[in-house]
């Protein structure tokens, strides 16, 4: 093998080894488009006037009617503006493709050259910019944005820095309680529900919340009394509502 030919298989050697596995390859490739607007830091519009939901992330709201902005929004907005506006992109379906308002549910990679490719789904958790948050019909490489999410939440990174986004003990509450909320407790005595799409309900130890276990998530009915806990989800009314086992993390007990 000439010198020629040994430094051209040398250096193919080294970009396989160097590629890693496609972190979106179970899902489906969908269309391209160029982003032309950014609505909020998970929410955006293609030239084809197709409008985006970015799936597995939760970025702060925008303004609505007599509704302020929540805060981070603006910054957030930014963040994606910054990565995304003006680029073009492919989306990447994990499940359901569109929800009541039309808008597709997807992964989306940037693809052109006007900077590195990105996974702006994962960038926006990675920088802070949105936190996790998982939906059962579109979990799809979901799982992949929670160790990112772990690491700007422990540099403080983008929303994490702000008082509003630190997460809360389960027996220390803030008031008021509603809407999106990461919560971390131990979970108490398993109870009975009679909710409508619930398997159960888990108690979190001196604690007025409880978890209300969709059956989506129905094995995590089974966690063990004593579980240090993380749990992501809608409260509404003393109860957070647990869709997908991603939402419920454990933690070490101290």
């Amino acid at each position: 093998m000439t010198g020629v030919w040994q430094g051209l298989f040398g250096a193919l050697l080294v970009l396989a080894a160097c590629s890693g596995p496609d972190p979106l390859a179970g899902t489906q490739p969908g269309e391209h488009g160029r982003v032309v607007r950014v609505i909020d830091g998970d929410a955006l519009v293609l030239d084809t006037g197709q409008s985006v939901r970015l799936i597995g992330i939760e970025a702060p709201a925008g303004p609505y009617k007599d509704r302020e902005g929540a805060p981070f929004y603006t910054e957030s907005k930014r963040m994606l503006e910054d990565m995304a506006l003006g680029r073009e992109v492919q989306l990447f379906y994990a499940g359901l493709t569109r929800d009541r308002y039309d808008r597709a549910l997807a992964h989306v990679m940037t693809t052109d050259a006007l900077g590195p490719d990105l996974w702006l789904n994962r960038e926006m958790v990675a920088r802070g910019g949105a936190r996790v948050r998982v939906y059962p019909d579109t979990a799809g490489a979901n799982g992949l944005l929670l160790a990112p999410e772990a690491k700007a939440r422990e540099a403080k990174l983008g929303l994490w820095k702000t008082k509003a986004y630190r997460i809360p003990v389960a027996s220390d509450l803030p008031e008021p309680f509603e809407k999106f909320q990461l919560v971390e407790g131990v979970t108490g005595e398993r109870l009975s529900t009679d909710e409508q799409g619930a398997s159960c309900e888990l108690a979190l130890a001196e604690s007025a919340l409880t978890l209300e276990i969709q059956t989506s998530a129905a094995a995590l009915c089974q966690t063990p009394m004593g579980t240090a806990v993380r749990a992501r989800g809608y409260v509404y009314r003393g109860k957070l509502e647990i869709s997908h086992p991603l939402n419920l993390e454990t933690l070490p007990r101290d």
